[in-house]
Parts: structure tokens; sequence; C-alpha cells
């Protein structure tokens, strides 16, 4: 970047193949566009927003607006807002904590920047940070569906939670958690301060623990194990909704939603490492024609630009415009 340039980021594009072949999907074969953020000052590369906001207005006796169905549909991935950990500067992994006020704020953010994309179904992690900025999320929407929980731990608690108007049906959105999207598990470092832990085991060796891709925390997960629930369970459960024509968003954590945007990109362990994930920013694939599209970056892209990619969304957003009075 020339010296004079004021500009924070760098936008880079990459192509690269993606395989289901060791899941159900065997014949699937995708490509994968990766615009990443790289800061120029650390050398580390963010991956970020859609700006896919607009007017919010409540939306009077809504019609359904139908699911693609032609091989077209939109994946979102948000990592929750800040919780009251992070706050603190303490390892959270599978401690289950809530938001904080600001936390709160980021969801609703990310809900407004994808008020106008069709969402079907919401998986998130077991923890209630995700689950919270799922449902803040969604609240900004202009569809204005209801997400709702699914319960399916006990025959009763699935027979207990059944909706028996099939209007309020199509006005909901199911939401699957799911403990393989939960965040690495920290082990004996849960709990501890950040800071205070390098001082006592080194700065290097935290690093370690926190950032390489194989070596796990006492008594806790590897990135790398991490991705193997998470992706298993990604390839398993979420691409089959989106091969249905079903438009997904995952809200789940930092190293769970590495590890899924490692395995789209097909980064290296190396490059994973070096990934960064902000709170509360919403991240937009097109899966169109067999092949994962990425859209969007803090970089500025309008959003003109994003519905101008797939037909599809541009006619959900004209006909959310024509449902506001």
């Amino acid at each position: 970047m020339a010296a004079g340039t004021t500009h924070h980021t760098i936008v880079s594009t990459q192509s690269h193949r993606w395989n289901c072949k060791n899941s159900r999907l065997d014949e699937t074969t995708t490509k994968v566009g990766l615009v990443s953020i790289r800061s120029c000052s650390s050398g580390n590369r963010k991956l970020g927003l859609v700006c896919a906001s607009g007017s919010k207005s409540s939306i009077i006796d809504p019609v359904q607006l139908p699911s693609s169905g032609n091989g077209e549909s939109s994946l979102i991935l948000i990592r929750h807002g800040e919780s009251m950990w992070n706050e603190k500067n303490l390892f959270t992994g599978c401690v289950d904590v809530p938001l904080t006020p600001t936390g709160v704020e980021e969801a609703i953010e990310a809900g407004k920047r994808i008020c106008n994309i069709p969402i079907d179904v919401i998986f998130t992690s077991a923890m209630i940070r995700a689950q919270m900025t799922a449902m803040l999320a969604m609240m900004q929407h202009r569809r204005k569906k209801v997400p709702i929980i699914t319960h399916k731990e006990s025959e009763q608690a699935h027979s207990w939670s059944q909706i028996y108007s099939e209007h309020t049906r199509k006005q909901s959105v199911p939401v699957i958690t799911a403990w393989q999207l939960n965040e690495r598990m920290y082990g004996e470092l849960q709990g501890l301060n950040k800071q205070e832990t390098a001082e006592r085991f080194g700065k290097e060796q935290v690093h370690e623990w926190r950032r390489s891709y194989d070596m796990p925390p006492p008594n806790g997960e590897s990135l790398a194990m991490c991705a193997d629930r998470a992706v298993t369970y990604f390839k398993d459960q979420v691409v089959p909704q989106l091969i249905a024509g079903k438009h997904v968003m995952v809200a789940a954590h930092a190293n769970s939603l590495r590890s899924i945007i490692m395995h789209l990109d097909k980064l290296t362990s190396q490059e994973v490492i070096s990934l960064e994930l902000s709170t509360g920013i919403p991240m937009l694939y097109i899966f169109k024609e067999g092949e994962f599209l990425r859209r969007g970056s803090p970089a500025g892209p309008s959003e003109a630009s994003v519905y101008a990619y797939t037909k599809n969304l541009a006619q959900y957003r004209q006909k959310l415009d024509s449902m506001v009075q």
C-alpha cells in the first residue's frame, strides 16, 4: 500500500475448491470465493461484515416469502456479541455466560445489517451468548418472523413444543442448538484472566495454547479438535439445508466459526491461526449452482453490490419493500 494511504485494510480475493467427499454429499464439489481483510499493522486476517441494511419498518400482515428452491441460498455466519467474560478478559471456552450491554448492541447492529436477507433456519451453539445474539439479530429482521428454539432432547420435550397453527408455523424460524458448534473447550484455563495467565506461564506458552492449531491447553481442546466436531456437524446438518434451498444463519463462536471458515476457504493450519473474527459481525456466503461465493467485507461494498450478485436476494428485498406501508 502506498505510503500516503490512510486506509487500514487491504482486500484480497482468493478462490478455493471445497469438497464434501467425507459427508453425505459425496458428489458435491464447490468453489469458495474468499474476501479477506488483512491488517496492515499486525498481518492478521479479519473476515468481515456484509453491509446489507436498509430502512427498518414494521410489516403489516406479511405474506409468505418462499425459499429459493433453485439451488441458490444464503449462509450467514455470526460470532456472538461481546460476553461478560470477554469484557473481563477471561478465558471463557464452554462456560455459559451471557452478553454484556455492548454485546447486545453488537447483536442488534448485526441484525440490522442482515435485515433484508432471507433466513429460513438458524443454527446456534448450546451457549446462551450465541443464542442471545441470534435472537436479538432476528428481532431486527424486516420479515418479522419469530425465532423459536426447537426441543428434541426427549420425546416429551418435542411433543410439548409442537405448533398446531400452520399460519403461525409459517411465521416462525426454527432455531436448532448444537453442542458441536460450541466454543473450543479451554480446559484448565477457563475462568482465568488472560493477562495474569500470560504472566504466570509466559506469553509464548499462552500464545501457543490460544493460537496453535494442534496444541491444546491443559485438559482442553486444540483448534484441530474443535474443527473436527464443528466441521463434521456443518457438513452433516447445515450443508443439506443449503442444498435444499434454505437460507441459513449460524450464530456461534470464534473458534467453531474459524474451523468452518478454514474448511470452506481451504486455509492451512498456519493461515487459520492468524484469522480473527470480530464479535457481532455478520459474514455472508451465497450458495449458488453448487458453489459457495463470499460476499461483503468491512472495506465498504454497497448494499446494491450485494443484491446485484444474486437475483433472488434482489427479488426478496423488493418483496419486503412492497410489504412496507
